[in-house]
């Protein structure tokens, strides 16, 4: 009797699930719709899309076509694998199109954040942020704090082993911290260190507030950084000192852009966070794939100690230096491409529109999925290889489907600084150390690239 029950309660299960499922399909099978699948109500497919993530991708692609819908990240998307399209929605956003990230996302990196405004506030504030971090302000200001803080960080490496990984979360966070407020930030950073990494895991989670979740935990990472950020704003204002760094420019009552101190509180997270995951994921895929490619890396260090030569030991890196290092930038740019750091981006319509021949709802999410153009083998020849001198040829860059960066509008104005910081990063390494792998440590790809238990190197001081 008792195993009858528990057979009657399992099939009773199964037909609930059953008739969930089937329910969603129905209920998302308008007219013109893309084809697709919905997967469950409220969750869609996002746990799917998480565990397997490209694979996800792919197998729908396969059933689909490159133009399908799904509901991923609490909501209805469409998911646009078509790189002619997607370069169309990139340059297109003010034609029923605006940014539409997670709510998660835009909860805790806040309403002011360069990625949640559009139009007029969106051309405003960006051209704030350019502002912080134009060619000439990173010659004159940013980089001499790059360089000052690389060479602190990078010291007393030799006859040690360490976690790469978490060497250059540090580094892309108190780096970030030095250029936006100066030697202040060494009397916040342990503190804020704790906050900003539970706000990063956060962004990425459904928008659940309930204790022990990544959200909520998130959530509350914010609000302690933003209890940080006012009282270092209030210290500042009353000092009325003059300081050289991007909270003073911001501050500044010679700055033509006036924010509010919630804008500038939003736009300090949104830097912290955009360079925070870019450059500490490229720097520590670029150390594995030259320790992978000796050739690469011999090709590199010649680079870094021609410029070296030139030099005093106590000599900064400066602007010329930077511009003279080609190969260093093709390393980024092949890195960046191959470990795909950056899987797309996120876009809302603002009203029912046609694309590609297809009906899409009002306040549905489209994601444009760029990770596959970077493995399209006529962009790139063997995809798979890593192979920096491809980018020796500058057209690259510019071509029409390298979406690396972004494109359109909103392309990431933090580029340049990002590839200075871990150019600087780079020079003091490759010139100070050489390293192995401790172990075979595993990589994670999706959704975040990753080692799950570290990156760890032994590292021992270069030869002379």
């Amino acid at each position: 009797m008792a195993v009858f029950m528990v057979i009657l309660c399992f099939l009773f299960v199964l037909c609930i699930c059953s008739a969930l499922l089937r329910w969603n399909e129905v209920r998302y099978r308008k007219k013109g719709l893309p084809p697709g699948t919905m997967g469950w109500p409220v969750f869609g497919e996002t746990t799917e899309f998480l565990k397997q993530g490209p694979n996800f991708m792919k197998n729908q692609r396969a059933r689909y076509g490159s133009f399908f819908k799904s509901h991923i990240l609490g909501c209805p998307t469409v998911v646009s694998m078509d790189p002619e399209l997607n370069r169309y929605i990139l340059m297109n956003e003010a034609k029923g199109l605006v940014p539409g990230y997670p709510q998660s996302m835009l909860d805790i990196l806040g309403k002011c954040n360069i990625a949640a405004v559009h139009g007029s506030t969106h051309k405003y504030m960006r051209g704030s942020l350019l502002a912080l971090i134009n060619p000439t302000m990173i010659r004159d200001q940013i980089l001499p704090k790059i360089d000052d803080f690389m060479r602190s960080h990078l010291s007393g490496w030799a006859n040690q082993v360490i976690n790469i990984q978490e060497k250059t979360k540090e580094m892309a966070l108190l780096s970030s911290l030095k250029q936006i407020a100066g030697i202040e930030s060494s009397s916040i950073s342990e503190a804020f260190k704790t906050e900003f990494f539970k706000l990063v895991l956060g962004t990425l989670s459904l928008p659940i507030d309930l204790p022990g979740t990544n959200y909520r935990r998130g959530f509350q990472g914010r609000k302690n950084i933003i209890c940080m950020l006012e009282q270092l704003i209030e210290e500042r204002r009353a000092s009325q000192e003059v300081h050289q760094d991007m909270l003073g420019c911001l501050l500044s009552d010679e700055n033509r852009y006036k924010l509010s101190d919630e804008e500038i509180i939003d736009h300090i997270i949104t830097i912290l966070y955009s360079g925070y995951e870019t450059v500490s994921t490229t720097s520590m895929m670029a150390v594995k794939y030259l320790h992978d490619h000796p050739k690469a890396l011999e090709e590199l260090r010649k680079e870094h100690l021609a410029i070296r030569e030139k030099k005093r030991p106590e000599d900064p890196i400066d602007w010329n230096d930077l511009k003279s290092m080609r190969f260093t930038r093709a390393v980024i740019f092949e890195t960046s491409r191959l470990a795909t750091i950056v899987n797309g981006v996120l876009r809302k319509t603002t009203q029912d529109m046609e694309l590609n021949g297809y009906l899409i709802p009002k306040g549905w999410r489209i994601y444009v999925y760029t990770r596959e153009i970077n493995y399209d083998s006529f962009l790139y020849p063997d995809p798979l290889t890593f192979n920096p001198w491809r980018w020796l040829d500058k057209s690259l860059e510019s071509h029409n489907y390298c979406l690396i960066f972004g494109g359109g509008t909103r392309q990431c104005p933090g580029k340049e600084l990002g590839i200075a910081e871990i150019s600087t990063f780079l020079h003091y390494f490759v010139t100070r150390y050489r390293w192995e792998e401790v172990g075979g440590d595993k990589l994670t790809k999706f959704p975040r690239v990753e080692a799950p238990n570290g990156l760890h190197l032994r590292v021992s001081h270069l030869a002379n």
